[in-house]
């Protein structure tokens, strides 16, 4: 198992551009758990913020002797800070929503896929239907209804995205399904979920775990576009699509490290997602490489 794994590792990095990605990531993450050790301030308790230090540029000092790498915004807060505490947020909204989409479509494409007949048709028209809109679209309908928070958010985006792993683990259910191994489980008399959950499931991991990477990377920018037009998390709950918000106001006031900085760690963040998730696509289907 360890060398199986170690192979798979070597085989990733065998991609200059992917191991970068994947190294990107795995700071993000670190910068993220770690935040409140290594920012220089929490830029979200209002005892450490200096008003009179707003709008500093990158690489001012404050009066308390802080220096603020990426600068300050109009309320004090440390540019970096705010960054490090965003990337939690919004990968705390990417991970959470991910799981819980991918095991609630997980379910119902192996439910369709596993009875067939009316149950299949039925339940792929609803995704049929739920995929031919656009994604952004129906999660500002969500949280209009919802209301604004993190929670709320998380629950939007995995109404929005359940029907993706539904369609991904059905289509990997459909060829399972027919496999002697099943037929084997049918004639020894199991039920129903004990041959979906405990024979099929774990031969649909490798498609699921692919397009789950991919739809993470999908989660984080509808955040980020739902906190950007004010309709997604609180202030309270900083995200990176916030703290560009925040900062847009005073791009005309030539104060770009407000938007450009958080910005850039955003696309580098989903960028770095799609990246590796575009590598475990071909790892698992080899003809695609090249």
């Amino acid at each position: 198992m360890k060398q199986s794994l170690f192979a798979r590792i070597r085989e990733f990095a065998d991609s200059r551009v992917a191991l970068a990605a994947g190294i990107l990531l795995l700071l993000a993450c670190a910068a993220a758990l770690l935040a409140s050790v290594i920012s220089p301030q929490n830029p979200y308790d209002l005892s450490q913020l200096d008003i009179g230090s707003g709008r500093l540029p990158p690489g001012s000092r404050s009066g308390d002797g802080i220096l603020h790498i990426l600068g300050t915004d109009d309320q004090g807060r440390d540019v970096l800070s705010a960054i490090f505490y965003g990337l939690r947020v919004s990968l705390v909204v990417g991970v959470v929503s991910t799981l819980v989409a991918a095991v609630f479509g997980g379910i119902v494409g192996l439910w369709a896929a596993y009875r067939g007949g009316r149950v299949d048709a039925v339940l792929m028209r609803i995704v049929d239907v739920q995929l031919s809109f656009p994604a952004v679209l129906i999660a500002l309908m969500l949280v209009a209804f919802l209301g604004n928070g993190l929670d709320k958010v998380i629950i939007a985006i995995v109404l929005v995205q359940w029907a993706y792993y539904a369609r991904t683990v059905r289509a990997a259910a459909l060829v399972e399904r027919e496999r002697e191994y099943v037929e084997a489980a049918r004639c020894l008399n199991y039920s129903a979920p004990r041959i979906m959950l405990g024979h099929i499931l774990p031969n649909c991991l490798a498609p699921l775990s692919v397009i789950a990477t991919v739809q993470m990377a999908g989660a984080i920018a509808i955040e980020a576009t739902l906190s950007f037009l004010g309709v997604g998390l609180p202030i309270t709950e900083p995200s990176l699509g916030l703290l560009i918000a925040n900062g847009y106001q005073f791009m005309l006031s030539n104060k770009y490290w407000l938007s450009v900085y958080p910005g850039l760690c955003l696309i580098a963040l989903i960028g770095a997602i799609n990246i590796v998730g575009d590598r475990l696509r071909e790892m698992s289907n080899p003809r695609e490489e090249g």
